[in-house]
């Protein structure tokens, strides 16, 4: 069995991408404590996606938006190179967002930076880099969290890859409030899950599709971890680009919430493949993250 959808503890989460010029946590190295990933050093999966974080211009206005909207309370770190804040839900961290800037007539994209696991950053960096991919910071090592790096793919998505100290969370279905899945939205939904396949070791199954583009799902230990995705026909403009999703009870209501607090939709709420809704939204900033429900079981059949 395959199962299709794990919380980021459990799994999963532009032109001038705000995120590639940020310098914290996700790209320098903080001058303090970020909190453990994992429960157990001894529990890995590579390919899982075990963290994201948030590059935001205003970090106040945006804990007010994910806090209504998710029920996620915030641990302020103020420092020196920029305010950070530790989105928790449940008693455990879900993600991080960090305060840059954008200097007066620039124009960059807020976004959520997606960390996969891997075992060894430097090698997975090697296998990224000889396959196509570009460096965007180079691997850096961080008390109680472990060492990351942050590349392109070779088509332009930003990603990081994260060896966790304290090793990676276990597998099992997200609550509301935490991450669900993670999507690759791209110009070649093929050619990039072979990327994909080739650093993180994935195993990729093609899903059946009615809208003519390809879907591919990546998988891991029986696990799948995330889906890349062809753009629909008419979006050869857009960047390749991750986009990560939070499970919600309602996505027609989480979407109308999203507005009330600042956003704008993106996508409409419409059924998705397992017969639930998911959504679209951009945060006050202008950060696109995913709304989906989820009432099926925690596993799936393979799929064919």
């Amino acid at each position: 069995m395959l199962s299709f959808v794990r919380g980021l503890r459990g799994n999963l989460p532009r032109s001038a991408l705000f995120l590639l010029f940020a310098g914290g946590p996700a790209l320098a190295a903080p001058p303090f404590e970020l909190p453990q990933i994992g429960g157990s050093p001894a529990e890995h999966h590579p390919g899982k996606i075990i963290w994201a974080d948030l590059v935001t211009p205003d970090l106040a206005v945006a804990e007010r938006f994910y806090g209504g909207l998710f029920g996620w309370s915030f641990k302020n770190i103020h420092a020196a190179n920029g305010d950070y804040a530790v989105a928790w839900i449940d008693g455990h961290p879900v993600g991080g967002l960090l305060e840059r800037p954008i200097p007066p007539g620039e124009h960059r994209q807020p976004a959520w930076l997606t960390f996969i696991a891997v075992k060894d950053v430097d090698a997975a960096r090697r296998t990224a880099l000889g396959s196509g991919a570009k460096s965007v910071s180079e691997p850096k090592t961080y008390a109680g969290r472990g060492r990351q790096a942050v590349l392109s793919d070779p088509d332009g998505a930003v990603f990081a890859v994260l060896a966790s100290t304290s090793g990676d969370p276990p597998d099992y279905l997200a609550e509301p409030g935490e991450w669900i899945w993670s999507a690759l939205l791209t110009k070649d939904a093929g050619h990039s899950a072979a990327f994909y396949q080739s650093v993180f070791g994935y195993d990729v199954f093609d899903l059946p599709s009615d809208d003519g583009v390809e879907h591919v799902v990546l998988s891991s230990d029986d696990y799948a971890r995330a889906s890349a995705n062809t753009f629909p026909t008419g979006s050869a403009r857009r960047h390749p680009h991750w986009l990560n999703f939070i499970r919600v009870a309602d996505a027609t209501k989480a979407a109308d919430k999203a507005v009330s607090l600042g956003g704008k939709i993106l996508v409409e709420p419409h059924e998705d493949r397992h017969g639930g809704h998911s959504a679209v939204v951009a945060d006050p900033a202008g950060a696109p993250i995913g709304l989906m429900e989820w009432s099926g079981t925690e596993s799936k059949a393979e799929p064919q």
